[in-house]
Order: C-alpha cells, then structure tokens, then sequence
C-alpha cells in the first residue's frame, strides 16, 4: 500500500488560505492588482487638492470653506472600525472591487457642481466609497503578502502614491484640453477599473486567514489602547505637515503668483517622490525594523519643510523630491505595524488606525486653513515643521515590534 502525502484542504471556509506555504508566500500578481486598484481611486481623490484654486473662485470660498470641503471626504472613515470588525468576520471584497467607479464619478462631477452643498455631497459619497476601500484593501493585501508584511504596505501604498502624483496633473490637463464641464468623461476610467477588478478578484479571499472571529469588539478595542494612543501621537504630529505639502501645496504655490500649471506639477513632483519613499521605507523596515524608519523621517522631514519655505522660484523644485520621500515614507511603516501587532483582529486594527489616521487629517486641514486666512500657508508650513518635531517622543512610546505574524490559533494543520 502506497503512502501519500498528507494534503491540507479547507472546504467550509473559501477565505481560508490551505497551507502555511501559501500563508508566506508574497503572490505579487494579487497584490499588485490590488495596489492598481487603490492607485486608480486615488486618483480620483487627488483632484480636489488642485481643483481648490478653481472651486475657491467659482464660489466665492475662504480657505476655510475650501478646507471644510477635505472634511465631507474624510468624515466618513468614521465608519472604518465597523467595517474593518466585520471585515474580519465577512469578506468585504466587493469594498475593493468597486471603490474605483464610485468615488470617480462622484470626484468628476465636483466641476459642475452648481452648488457648496452639491459639492459637500459628492464628497461625502466619495467619502464613503474611499472609507471602504482603505479599511479592507490594505488586510487584503496583506493577507496575500505572507511574512512580507511591510513589502505588501509599500505596494498599496506605491498605488495610492501614483494615484495621487497622476491625479493632480490629469486634472489640470483635463480642464484645459476639456474645460471643466467636460471633466464627468474622466469617471469612464473607474468603470472600467472596477469591472477589472471584478474579474480579477471575486475569487481572492478578503478575510484574514490568521483569525477566525477575532476577539469581540469592545475587549479587541481595550486591548489595543496602549498602540493607539501614542500612535494617534504620531498621527497628529504628521497629518500637520501632511496637509500642508500636499492639500495646500497648489494653493500655497498659486498664492505666491504661480500658474496653475505649475502648482499642479509641483504636488505631483512630491507625490512622485513619495512613491519611491513608500517602496523603499515599508520594505527596509521589514528589515532594519518599523521605529527607524519613523524617527529618520520624522527628523529630517521638518527640515526640509523649512529649506522648502526659504526657497523661491524654481529653487524650491530642488527641495519637493527629497521633501516627498522622507514625509511620506512611513505610512506602510505604521500600516504593517499596526496590521502584525494585531493578528486576530487585523482589519478591526487598520479600520481604527484608518480611521484616526482619516479623522486628524481632516480636522487639521481646517485648521491649517484658518492659520492660512489669518497669518498666511507659509507660517501654516512653519507651525507644522515644530508640530512634527514634538512628535518624536510618540514614537518611543509604540509598544516593541512583533518579530513575526503569529499564526491564529483556528489555523488548520
């Protein structure tokens, strides 16, 4: 009687992965789908950071008012623990698979928006679409990164990062090759996206194959009180300076007598720099370790910020690349943090991160606003240089990083 290798199968859970193998293996295609995906959303979400100049005009707004509208795009990740808890019971894949159709036709339609309330709207449904997205997407590419954790961040991240570094400049091109009624073509582009993904990922599990319930909501909540709170340390230590090289770039730039055109290529300038910062500081850290990765960036980054306020003219395209990888390097640090110190709840704990992460930046964005009315975004950029600076000592309060992913304790074997 011959003997057969033993096989590992699941059948009454299709979300569940069947081997440890599979477990670590880093499946790129997936995960690149994935990121494709998120960098197409992103897109989308970045043209209302160059649209403020024009909406500021056509409206009549104060930045302010400006800043407010980043609040309807961002008040909804309010809902990011609920979708991450049930994420982490459910697959949510279809959050994924059709954020790109969504939150694109509602962001094309902001430039023929008749009214402050219609464009409110739109971005609160944006809002919703984009929260969904950004509470499952990050678990999901994760559960298909294996023990490549920080690598699997940096290329959902690398996605967002190109989405935001194309969108500014695809819509300045937009409005001057099809005027600004015209820019409801663009959400042909999600469409399409979504269908692509449809067809990529129905099958691609969403839940995270190291939990099986996860803990019940309000004892996983408790638990994770000691890495949330000085991490929301660190979150508003940086959204400051986040928003004020990327929100209010253009609109700084163009205040200072730049053309549009040029405001809109300086922030994809940054952003594209980011990119590359992303892919190397979340696949480094898998290596060196999360903490160093942070304090180097949260070192030199108010430095430069400073070098960029001093500069002029085409002196201050020198200081954008270098500005743009250190400041946004770390966020698939913080991701793959918080995703490996939680194994059991994973989506609940991005959902939370997601969500403050959501929150701070939009309110300090309003904030930064009135700094800009009353004294000017340049002493906007100051205030979050020494805001990000204080910052540090949050870092050292995180709690040791995991050396590995734990495996759950429902995994079959």
């Amino acid at each position: 009687m011959s003997e057969t290798s033993p096989v590992i199968t699941i059948t009454e859970e299709p979300d569940l992965i069947a081997s440890q193998d599979d477990a670590d293996e880093f499946q790129s295609s997936t995960v690149i789908t994935i990121a494709a995906g998120h960098g197409v959303h992103d897109t989308y979400t970045a043209f209302l950071a160059p649209l403020l100049p024009v909406l500021i005009e056509k409206f009549t707004l104060s930045l302010t008012q400006a800043g407010a509208l980043s609040l309807f795009l961002q008040a909804p990740s309010l809902l990011q623990p609920v979708i991450g808890y049930l994420a982490d019971k459910f697959t949510m894949r279809y959050f994924v698979i059709f954020a790109p159709a969504i939150t694109g036709s509602m962001m094309s339609l902001l430039g023929i928006a008749p009214s402050y309330l219609a464009l409110a709207l739109f971005l609160l449904i944006a809002g919703l679409s984009s929260a969904g997205l950004h509470a499952v997407g990050p678990v999901m590419a994760g559960r298909v990164s294996g023990n490549k954790l920080g690598r699997g961040m940096s290329y959902w991240m690398v996605g967002g990062e190109l989405g935001r570094t194309i969108g500014p400049v695809l819509v300045v091109t937009a409005i001057g090759v099809l005027t600004i009624e015209n820019l409801p073509w663009l959400m042909v582009g999600g469409w399409i996206t979504s269908i692509i993904l449809f067809l990529k990922l129905r099958d691609v599990p969403g839940r995270d194959p190291n939990a099986i319930l996860g803990l019940p909501l309000k004892e996983a909540v408790r638990g994770m009180r000691s890495f949330m709170v000085p991490l929301a340390g660190i979150l508003v230590s940086r959204a400051f300076m986040s928003a004020s090289i990327t929100t209010y770039l253009p609109t700084y730039l163009h205040s200072e007598g730049a053309e549009l055109w040029f405001a809109g290529t300086a922030l994809t300038i940054l952003e594209a720099a980011g990119v590359v910062g992303v892919l190397i500081g979340g696949s480094i850290s898998d290596r060196v370790g999360r903490r160093i990765i942070l304090l180097v960036s949260s070192s030199v980054t108010p430095i430069l910020a400073i070098a960029l306020y001093l500069a002029t003219g085409w002196a201050r395209v020198a200081v954008l690349p270098l500005l743009g990888f250190f400041a946004l390097s770390t966020t698939p640090v913080l991701m793959a943090w918080v995703q490996e110190s939680y194994p059991d709840n994973r989506a609940l704990a991005n959902g939370i991160y997601m969500m403050m992460a959501f929150v701070i930046r939009a309110v300090v964005v309003v904030i930064l606003g009135r700094v800009g009315d009353a004294y000017g975004l340049g002493q906007g950029l100051l205030i979050s240089a020494i805001v990000m600076v204080a910052g540090i000592p949050f870092v050292f309060l995180l709690p040791g990083e995991p050396l590995r992913i734990p495996s759950g304790p429902g995994k079959s074997s």
